[in-house]
Parts: structure tokens; sequence; C-alpha cells
């Protein structure tokens, strides 16, 4: 299945585009204000991604992390913080442990990207949160040309097509 994402200034021109595409016997979807949102069509949100998948390794990360830290401190059996004593010392050798997994699951898992941001959807997120429209139309590569010749009449600002390569 392949995608055709055309990025339109107003809703006139969404309309009209979706209208000349219907003609034409091609099936597209308008989102934005008064149409489907980016949720609802399944723009997938970077920074929802990124938070998931960064608790999902901290999940694994902080206990190994803590284990690991403990394990470090009884083999080595460094004298760090002589106030906490013998087992005050392997604890807190597990507690930075478990730091360094927190750490370890914020920039492994995708916690930068909570920062950075990133991902092909959010620039079309901005463009919704802009005002603008953005009509879709999903089907064969044969189908996507056919709609790109119809929409670049329009002018959009963007027309990008992509490949769902996750049903392969």
């Amino acid at each position: 299945m392949n995608y055709l994402v055309t990025v339109l200034p107003d809703r006139i021109q969404a309309e009209a585009a979706y209208l000349a595409l219907e003609k034409e016997g091609i099936n597209s979807t308008i989102l934005g204000r008064g149409y489907k949102t980016a949720d609802e069509f399944g723009l997938i949100d970077p920074k929802e991604q990124a938070k998931k998948q960064a608790q999902l390794m901290a999940f694994w990360l902080v206990p190994f992390g803590f284990f690991a830290g403990f394990t470090f401190s009884v083999i080595t059996g460094l004298d760090t913080f002589a106030w906490a004593g013998q087992i005050g010392n392997h604890f807190i050798g597990g507690l930075l442990g478990a730091a360094s997994g927190a750490m370890g699951s914020v920039f492994v898992g995708g916690g930068v990207g909570l920062v950075v941001g990133g991902g092909d959807a959010l620039p079309y997120r901005n463009r919704l949160d802009a005002g603008k429209y953005i009509v879709v139309v999903q089907g064969s590569e044969t189908l996507s040309r056919q709609a790109t010749r119809i929409l670049r009449q329009f002018e959009p600002e963007n027309i990008q097509g992509y490949a769902d390569t996750t049903s392969v």
C-alpha cells in the first residue's frame, strides 16, 4: 500500500482536490479543521512513541542497572562512601547503576525524541496545527501517480509519496 500525502494551504483547495480525485474514482481523505484529525487518521505522534519506547526500555534497564551496579560494587570491593558501610556502598552502587539504566532508556529508547523531535509525522502535524489541510490518497503505485497528476494542478505546498513497508 502506498500513501500520497499532499499539503494544501486552505479548506477550499483541499475540498476542490478531494472532488477532483473523486471525479476520477480515487478515494482520498482530508485532514484538517472540520475533517479528520491526525490522531483519527493514525498519523503517529513521534513524541508519544518516544515516550512509550523510553518507558519500555526503563522497565528493563533500571532493574538491570541496579543489579549490575550492586554486583560491580561487590566484586570490586570499592569503599567509595566510607560513611555508608559495606552494605551501604553496595546499595549506592546499585542506585548509581539504576540511574545509568534510566539514562540509557532515555537516550537509547528514544526519549531524546521528546526534546529533539523527528520523524515524518511531525512536520505534517505542525502544518495541521498551522491551519493547513492535508489530502491523503492510499492505493497502488499507479493510483499514486494518477493522483499526483491531478493534485499538482492545485499547486500544493508539498506532495510526498510513502510506501508502507510494514504490510510486507
